[in-house]
């Protein structure tokens, strides 16, 4: 049952939030309220947190007072209240209506890479640096850590991340003579081929209701599809080459009917899994026990591998999904908000625990390489050490990868255009086109100079 439900939870963190971009002005708080450009001193620190203190946390992470406790036990006086706003999808819009109204908001909130910078464009966040916010950067692989600074600010803290990588059934792949698993496109173009000739299997599925996916497909492809300057300028190239040998690769698949194009987190995609409908999945490193939660019967049928690549020899891999922890502009405890994100995330105690318990993939170096977490050996995958195999794939992530101030509204344009077309089965190329010329059009309504 414990499986089921972290299975369950797991699909919160992954499922991309859609919700209306509202325009909105920070909190300001108290007259102490917010966060501060100076460098806050050790001594200033040891009084904060020796000062009974009761923050907010909102969250959508099960079991997370695990964790809190260890801080708590730590910082006996400081008294952390965890609100579990059960998704993004239902956190995000309450947050601003908070944010808006000036009240409400909490200290600390969970948010996902791909919307800090719509929370940075309202000046909601509290930069860290003056907190000791750039000291975490050795701590953090570079490409996760870009995903929550820049040369302007430390804007979050990293919780977890989605190193995308390759789970196929091994079954499947022996049954139509294949011994491994596909090392390119080319080869996964191929084994599509064979796997659906004698064991009517798709060898995948692409859904057309995920832009997540599909822009991680993007990212280990080396698109740079969106910039943001942190000010009023983005840049918007979706329609580029390297997403157009994407979308053009799967349409091929599509068109040949070697992919299906269920809806993902759906009872007949579940299914899907159980009933080898899908030889494999295209996922990131949370899927692994996802997988083993929701396809219980199939334990022991599966590898996990690399994620195929365009070149052979090389080794690159993009990312799906991942979240942090931010300290609220408006905060009246910018300083104990601060150090609770900061310890939450790279605590070594807390962050195994996130590893180990809850399975969100780390974002510290440390807990990448503990033997704690690479050596656990998954029956469900034939005793493969999967943990492993996912923290060196973390190591080939793109780090040069950014997001739009609205990436609401790029998620819902994708459903509109590319993703309908996935489901349709109709020309990819053209809706990658009209997701890119939508996407344009919308930026330049709300303000923004488009590169």
């Amino acid at each position: 049952m414990k499986r089921k439900n972290t299975a369950k939870a797991l699909v919160s963190l992954a499922l991309v939030s859609a919700f209306a971009l509202t325009a909105c002005a920070p909190s300001g708080g108290s007259a102490d309220g917010g966060g501060t450009t100076a460098a806050v001193s050790q001594a200033d620190i040891d009084k904060a947190m020796d000062t009974p203190t009761t923050i907010t946390f909102w969250t959508w992470v099960p079991d997370i007072q695990k964790e809190v406790d260890l801080f708590e036990a730590k910082y006996p006086k400081i008294t952390v209240n965890v609100v579990n706003t059960g998704t993004g999808t239902v956190q995000y819009p309450k947050l601003r209506t908070a944010l808006k109204a000036g009240k409400g908001a909490p200290d600390v909130a969970q948010i996902e890479y791909q919307y800090i910078p719509s929370f940075r464009q309202t000046k909601s966040l509290v930069d860290l640096t003056p907190y000791g916010g750039a000291d975490l950067k050795d701590e953090t692989v570079d490409w996760v850590w870009n995903q929550v600074a820049d040369d302007t600010g430390v804007w979050s803290v990293p919780q977890d991340s989605g190193p995308i990588g390759n789970l196929y059934r091994s079954d499947i792949y022996q049954q139509a003579g294949l011994t491994e698993a596909p090392a390119t496109w080319d080869d996964f173009a191929s084994d599509a081929q064979t796997i659906k000739d004698k064991t009517d299997s798709y060898i995948s599925n692409l859904p057309g209701n995920d832009p997540g996916q599909v822009v991680s497909l993007f990212w280990q492809a080396g698109a740079k599809p969106f910039s943001y300057d942190g000010d009023k300028t983005v840049g918007i190239d979706l329609d580029s080459a390297d997403t157009q040998k994407v979308v053009t690769f799967w349409q091929d698949l599509i068109d040949k009917d070697l992919v299906s194009t269920d809806a993902d987190f759906t009872d007949s995609w579940y299914q899907g899994f159980s009933s080898g409908k899908y030889a494999s999945w295209q996922t990131a490193a949370w899927g692994p026990v996802f997988l083993q939660g929701t396809a219980a019967d199939t334990a022991g049928k599966w590898t996990a591998a690399k994620i195929p690549q365009w070149e052979a020899g090389d080794d690159v891999s993009g990312n799906w999904g991942g979240s942090s922890d931010a300290v609220i502009e408006g905060t009246e405890n910018p300083i104990v908000a601060a150090e609770f994100s900061k310890f939450l995330n790279t605590d070594a105690e807390s962050t195994l625990k996130f590893a180990n318990e809850q399975f969100l993939f780390p974002t510290t170096t440390d807990t990448l390489t503990s033997p704690e977490f690479t050596d656990t050996a998954s029956d469900f995958y034939g005793g493969q050490k999967v943990n492993e195999l996912f923290a060196g794939i973390s190591d080939t992530v793109s780090t040069d990868f950014q997001w739009l101030p609205f990436n609401d509204y790029v998620y819902s344009s994708f459903n509109d255009t590319l993703g309908k077309a996935i489901a349709d089965h109709s020309d990819m190329s053209a809706a990658l086109t009209a997701w890119q010329d939508d996407v344009t059009a919308y930026a330049k309504q709300q303000g923004f100079t488009v590169k």
